[in-house]
């Protein structure tokens, strides 16, 4: 793997993992396209045995530049939910019985119960959908797919059922002119907070099976093509959050199972799959992280107002000229 290759990779990754667009039939796709020696990785990485693969072990640093950036980006909103589990779970001791009683403590046990199926599906079938669906036709096939789920998402999500919290404004105007405040002042700003706070109160008025079935979406990412982050936020739409708490909650969603994917392959890097790619691994790690960063920041903001129809477009055309590619040719 060049340099070059590496900071291709890495951008179209730090775009592509957050964007609705899937990473990894991204990752699959784009070196199939370009085709000569950056094809081969794709076959590469498809084989039985995972730890010799670079291509593989590089794409796996890249998901923990992905969820390390994620986790700093909400790292506020994080400690809250950490502390908020710790609460719960100290309350539950004590009352011999599960207590749930503040947003932080609900939106702590609805990310572990959204994660679950997700986790134990990867951890027992990781290697079928590697070896078997990870193919250029195959990823060309599921990135139609998900275009379509985000055209449904879209179509059929539930309207005027958004749970309103304390939070009021007097206009739109006075909305757009606090939202604007709080984008000059950055993520971290005291209003920028109170706004994230807002948003975790509407998310945890959904229920633990709206949570859950959210969470068994997420296993359809599995499959490359198909977006962690789009169904995460179709399954929102369709449990009738808007864009803006569905795009949040996909985004909180998504750090535990990519950090932990990542963190379990990691060790494949100290192996013989990244013997000579060391240097590689940490210019497209700096790269990654820099562009996840930016395109959290800019999907946050753009869902305020926007759709995910733009990105299922997309999908359609790049799926569909995928499938010409590499079905007919």
């Amino acid at each position: 793997m060049t340099y070059i290759q590496a900071i291709v990779i890495a951008v179209f990754q730090g775009v592509t993992e957050l964007f609705p667009v899937s990473s990894l039939g991204h990752s699959v796709l784009l070196p199939a396209w370009i085709g000569g020696s950056w094809s081969t990785m794709v076959t590469q990485s498809s084989q039985s045995t995972s730890e010799s693969s670079f291509y593989l072990a590089y794409i796996v640093a890249l998901h923990c530049a992905t969820a390390l950036t994620l986790l700093w980006f909400f790292r506020n909103d994080w400690i809250r939910i950490i502390k908020g589990l710790f609460r719960s779970a100290m309350k539950s001791v004590r009352a011999r019985r599960l207590v749930i009683e503040e947003t932080d403590e609900r939106l702590a046990w609805m990310i572990i119960v959204a994660t679950i199926p997700v986790a134990l599906t990867g951890l027992l079938l990781e290697h079928t959908f590697r070896t078997i669906f990870a193919k250029p036709l195959a990823a060309a096939i599921f990135l139609t797919v998900n275009g379509l789920i985000l055209l449904a998402g879209e179509r059929y999500r539930r309207k005027g059922v958004a749970l309103k919290s304390d939070l009021t404004f007097e206009s739109k105007e006075e909305e757009a002119e606090m939202r604007d405040e709080a984008h000059e002042a950055g993520p971290r700003s005291r209003i920028a907070l109170r706004l994230a706070r807002e948003s975790d109160a509407r998310i945890t008025g959904r229920s633990f099976g709206d949570i859950m079935v959210i969470g068994l979406l997420q296993i359809l990412a599995l499959f490359a093509g198909i977006s962690r982050s789009g169904v995460t936020m179709v399954g929102g739409l369709w449990r009738g959050l808007d864009h803006e708490d569905a795009a949040r909650f996909a985004f909180l969603l998504a750090t535990p199972p990519i950090l932990a994917a990542g963190l379990l392959k990691i060790p494949s890097l100290t192996g013989p799959a990244g013997a000579h790619i060391h240097g590689q691994v940490i210019v497209g790690v700096i790269v990654c992280a820099i562009t996840a960063y930016f395109s959290v920041r800019f999907l946050l903001r753009y869902f305020e107002t926007r759709t995910l129809t733009p990105f299922a477009i997309y999908c359609l055309i790049a799926g569909a000229a995928s499938i010409i590619r590499f079905g007919f040719v």
